[in-house]
């Protein structure tokens, strides 16, 4: 993975290096996370929970990602020991941890069981605390995000490494996608729960260790002055245009309808495909992602971002459609690996204009914001989908999708893109000039 790193990352210097490699291990964690989903989906399936039913499950588990703006207000207003980033990042770590390690130790894992116990006369399903303990996992991780999506941006945007940062970042979450979607499909398999939480707990430990040597910050003291700044710079943020315009284009693309756990009961019940043959499509697809991250790195800086994201639109669509044609297990490996690609430039191309779009000093609280209406607009999309899925079926879910997706086209003239990429290359320019001898 650190080899990947150093071919992603275009910037030579020890310090960029640095931070390439501590966002790659960071979001090799966050992927990892998702272990245990393939196999939490199926054993729910086997309780007889609907697809939509299973979306709504997840969607609890997903609820610290969708509050992320708070933790960026947290760090930008109420430095910790004395560090903005620093202090949270090794506590919000040591959380996600320890969530991961009392689930792979405990009965709280047992999704969905009749068994009970007895909590201060109070009856209570086993189903509660392995929802919270799994959410708590969740906050850890996306506090610890929102962390080091501020110190991609910090240190990214003046150095022009904005999108080449989230490529090594995107990356390396895929790379655990992979094997996310081998092992989990042999998880699912044999309905491992204990070890998917086991496996997925060990590398916010990692992070957390790299993250005393590799996370370099002066100190600041919280005084009135440095509050006060902040505050303006939310408030003229929140005041003009261009922030609403970039959250609500995010959104409205996002939030198409997609297939999310819809899609594995299709894979299930109408492809009769295995879970192990579904955990390694899902590699499949990871690995494709990690094709379209390393691609993306030098297109960023060679193409402009409007360009891209014109293109990102009318691939996915034309992706979308492509899955009427998933039909079988050639099919589902061609359209696989290839959206896999196709969807992760997609990605990135949003993120990179998230990013650029960040006003300066309240960096943190703004990326989350709008990582938060990215999260958002994806898990709604997979809660309609599974809806539209169980009432409509998978081929009218699939035109709708892809309809939706075509008409984000209308609203990118709105956004000038053009305009925001400028004042970002303008920022860059002038700190380059300022760290001249």
């Amino acid at each position: 993975m650190l080899a990947l790193v150093a071919r992603l990352n275009p910037s030579k210097t020890a310090d960029a290096k640095r931070l390439a490699v501590l966002f790659g291990v960071v979001y090799f964690a966050q992927g990892m996370w998702y272990l245990p989903n393939q196999t939490i989906t199926i054993v729910l399936k086997e309780r007889g929970l609907a697809a939509s039913q299973v979306a709504d499950f997840f969607l609890i588990t997903i609820i610290p990602w969708l509050i992320k703006p708070a933790y960026g207000l947290l760090s930008d207003f109420v430095p910790l020991f004395g560090r903005r980033r620093k202090s949270y990042f090794l506590l919000t770590c040591a959380l996600a941890a320890a969530a991961g390690l009392i689930l792979a130790g405990g009965d709280a894992i047992a999704y969905g069981e009749i068994r009970t116990v007895d909590l201060f006369g109070v009856t209570r399903f086993t189903l509660v605390p392995g929802v919270g303990l799994f959410t708590a996992m969740a906050l850890g991780l996306a506090f610890t995000d929102v962390l080091t999506d501020a110190m991609m941006v910090e240190n990214g945007r003046p150095r022009g490494l904005t999108g080449a940062f989230q490529s090594v970042q995107w990356a390396c979450i895929t790379v655990a996608s992979v094997l996310v979607g081998e092992l989990g499909g042999f998880l699912a398999e044999a309905r491992s729960l204990r070890v998917a939480f086991l496996l997925a707990a060990c590398f916010p430990l990692i992070s957390l260790f790299m993250g005393v040597f590799f996370v370099r910050e002066t100190p600041v003291r919280a005084d009135t002055a440095a509050f006060g700044q902040t505050w303006r710079a939310i408030r003229a943020a929140l005041g003009a245009r261009e922030i609403w315009v970039v959250a609500g284009f995010i959104f409205f693309f996002w939030f198409s309808p997609s297939f999310g756990p819809a899609f594995l009961y299709y894979q299930t019940d109408t492809l009769k495909f295995s879970q192990q043959f579904i955990g390694r499509l899902a590699a499949l697809s990871a690995l494709g992602g990690v094709v379209g991250a390393i691609v993306y790195a030098p297109l960023s800086r060679r193409m402009p971002l409007k360009h891209i994201v014109n293109l990102s639109i009318g691939v996915a669509t034309v992706g979308t459609l492509a899955y009427l044609l998933y039909r079988d297990a050639t099919s589902a490996v061609i359209i696989d690996i290839t959206f896999g690609a196709v969807g992760m430039i997609t990605q990135l191309a949003f993120l990179d204009l998230a990013a650029k779009a960040c006003p300066r000093h309240v960096e943190a609280t703004f990326f989350a914001a709008l990582m938060s209406v990215f999260n958002l607009g994806q898990q709604l999309s997979q809660n309609v989908g599974a809806r539209l899925y169980d009432t409509l079926g998978f081929t009218q879910l699939v035109y709708i999708s892809a309809a939706i997706t075509a008409l984000a086209w209308v609203l990118v003239p709105l956004v000038r893109i053009d305009r925001i990429e400028a004042k970002a290359r303008e920022e860059a320019a002038a700190h380059a000039e300022a760290a001249a001898p």
